[in-house]
């Protein structure tokens, strides 16, 4: 029974913080220590985001399919190529190579080296300041409908950043996104379309070690864990859309600071463990 209860706050900490940009894959690795339940493993993590972007598929359905479709009919169909639906496909298809490709050749380090407390504590930290940086520099004068090809492989190469747990895949994306000066609403919803294809490639990856040793859950609390953060998570798409449309990244950036402060002193004292 603990590893169901276990599975739920884990569930309910990555439906409220994937979307966020402060990272739900430290969060995943933090909080359990703290708890005493130690490190839930790179499989677990990956595959309980699953339900995450299923939530994210199925808010942003009407999008995915017109963008999905728009884009099939442009490869028969030149009058569609200048589109932005035709466009967008491409944009998120090229968007998304770098984190595929560093994270089929990082595999092994990424599922173990990267998830030191020491080094998630530290991107907390440098990523706020970052987001921060980014938030206040970034004018607001470029909206999504103004993207580039140019512009998706730089935001890919964000995005690849969060491989590294606690750099946070929407953190390292609005970042970049804010830097080259596009509005906080096209920023987070770019964010949120570039991830699908990352995060769904990397949970079913993930799935074939579910049922192994390296899954200290199993198979039932994981599929628990996946359901209560698709619930929650859906949720957290609507208010940070909401949020973002009207205020700013600080009080994000104010928390991922904290948090990973927290981090380094707990480290430092010997009351946490990397």
């Amino acid at each position: 029974m603990s590893d169901f209860f276990q599975a739920v706050v884990l569930g309910l900490i990555q439906g409220l913080t994937e979307f966020l940009p402060i990272s739900s894959s430290a969060h995943l690795r933090i909080f359990p220590e703290l708890f005493g339940w130690g490190d839930p493993g790179a499989a677990f993590t990956a595959v309980i985001q699953i339900g995450t972007e299923l939530a994210v598929l199925i808010y942003f359905r009407k999008d995915i399919w017109r963008i999905g479709r728009t884009w099939l009919r442009s490869l028969y169909l030149p009058e569609l190529r200048g589109e932005l639906d035709s466009r967008m496909g491409w944009y998120i298809i090229v968007g998304s190579l770098p984190i595929v490709v560093l994270g089929v050749l990082l595999k092994d380090v990424i599922e173990q080296d990267f998830r030191n407390l020491w080094i998630i504590g530290t991107t907390l930290v440098v990523l706020g300041v970052i987001l921060g940086v980014a938030d206040r520099v970034g004018r607001t004068d470029r909206p999504i409908e103004r993207m580039t090809l140019k512009h998706s492989v730089y935001l890919g190469l964000a995005q690849a950043a969060a491989l590294v747990p606690g750099v946070s895949r929407s953190g390292a994306t609005i970042s970049m996104a804010r830097f080259l000066n596009y509005d906080r609403e096209a920023a987070t919803r770019f964010a949120f379309l570039l991830a699908i294809p990352a995060v769904v490639g990397a949970g079913l990856f993930e799935l074939k070690d579910i049922p192994g040793q390296d899954n200290p859950y199993g198979v039932a609390p994981t599929v628990v864990a996946t359901i209560v953060s698709f619930v929650v998570g859906y949720a957290a798409i609507a208010w940070l859309l909401r949020y973002v449309a009207t205020r700013s990244y600080l009080p994000f950036v104010i928390y991922r600071i904290l948090l990973g402060g927290a981090t380094l002193l707990l480290l430092a004292t010997g009351a946490l463990t990397a």
